[in-house]
């Protein structure tokens, strides 16, 4: 199901931008975007096949479809324990989205949010765009648990919101309960709004367990707005479909309205409410299998890196992408990444303030999803090229 059988390069030349393969030099492979080099599982594709012969491309439901809020409903409460009324949940056109949306909802110019620093460059993109500020809290790839009392310091009189990624990305980190429990605390003693971005919930590496933060107690629910997408777990990313729950009857009303779905100015696909239902519920199988083949990948991955002169790299707990630190290299992010996309003909990411924030210098980032075989050729390339 996961082998180099499976990757089709044809297509994924033709089809598979943002940065990766349709962009990258020809010949070049991309360990770049995490998007997979997969195609997503037949019921999906069946789902949506369906509703394209039926030939009807009408107007969805300003608040999204009911067969679709109610799977987001039901997945949450049996995988994540945690119960969310369907009617407080708004499919949006993707967790990037989602994140938007709810930073233009609840901050204003002049406010500040608490950011991760490394984290996805979507989060001060965010904040900044609705004309707030971001403040960056350092969180470092550690084996360590975070203590989250120094993010104190970091709060002030305008702060109004701390931005979540469990699992973090791009370091991997899956956050356990009793970190979560003292971020919440904080949030409710500085009466913070949570964003939690939860993705990646679904890729996780045993031993380690995810656990949502609305799930710790009902003082931290009702302050936490969750966002979820569906292109890292089932392949998605450009039915554009992801969704947010709100607590309450009122952070939805207040969401339903920025969002501007009820003037069709937004929305969510359609035809990516269809996919991502039947994600949620047939796929089952086939998401175990794949967080089964990313195990095996990110084992193999993080062994090679580990190799190779001046590399070193821990093994993400979460997420597929690989953090690897290159400081002994005695190259900055951005010279390796000239090297191995010119020479190596191997394209990753730079830690570069960008993409991740200053936390980032010093290292690349690596996405293991695809074949052991392309995996492997990568791999070879980066090493032979640096020892």
């Amino acid at each position: 199901m996961f082998s180099n059988a499976s990757v089709n390069l044809e297509l994924l030349s033709k089809r598979a931008y943002n940065l990766r393969w349709a962009t990258v030099p020809h010949g070049t492979i991309p360990l770049t975007a995490a998007d997979p080099d997969f195609p997503c599982a037949e019921p999906i594709r069946e789902a949506v096949a369906k509703y394209a012969r039926d030939g009807y491309f009408s107007y969805g439901p300003a608040e999204g479809l009911l067969s679709f809020r109610s799977s987001l409903a039901n997945n949450y409460l049996n995988t994540r324990n945690v119960l969310y009324n369907i009617d407080h949940i708004l499919p949006v056109d993707s967790a990037a989205f989602g994140i938007y949306l709810t930073c233009k909802t609840y901050l204003s110019a002049g406010d500040e949010a608490i950011i991760f620093d490394p984290v996805d460059f979507l989060f001060r993109y965010s904040v900044e765009a609705v004309g707030a500020t971001a403040i960056a809290f350092p969180t470092p790839q550690s084996l360590d648990a975070i203590d989250f009392s120094s993010l104190e310091q970091y709060i002030s009189p305008n702060t109004k919101m701390i931005c979540l990624c469990n699992p973090l990305n791009p370091t991997g980190k899956v956050f356990s309960k009793e970190e979560l429990r003292s971020l919440g605390e904080i949030a409710i003693k500085h009466d913070l709004i949570i964003l939690s971005d939860e993705i990646w919930s679904d890729i996780i590496f045993t031993p380690h367990v995810f656990t949502s933060i609305a799930s710790i107690d009902e003082e931290i629910r009702k302050r936490t707005i969750t966002i979820t997408g569906f292109s890292k777990s089932y392949g998605l990313a450009s039915l554009r479909v992801g969704a947010i729950f709100c607590p309450d009857a009122s952070s939805y009303s207040k969401t339903f309205e920025t969002s501007m779905h009820a003037s069709t100015v937004h929305g969510c696909n359609v035809a990516g409410q269809i996919a991502a239902t039947a994600a949620l519920d047939e796929c089952g199988e086939w998401l175990a299998n794949f967080v089964a083949h990313l195990q095996k990948m990110r084992d193999r991955c993080v062994d090679a890196l580990n190799t190779i002169n001046g590399f070193s790299c821990m093994a993400p707990q979460g997420c597929y992408v690989a953090f690897a630190n290159i400081t002994k290299t005695g190259n900055s992010s951005s010279e390796i990444y000239s090297l191995l996309i010119n020479e190596a003909k191997v394209a990753v990411v730079p830690g570069l303030k960008q993409w991740f924030g200053n936390g980032a210098e010093g290292y690349i980032r690596l996405s293991f999803a695809t074949s052991e075989t392309i995996l492997s050729e990568a791999l070879s390339r980066i090493k032979n090229r640096l020892n």
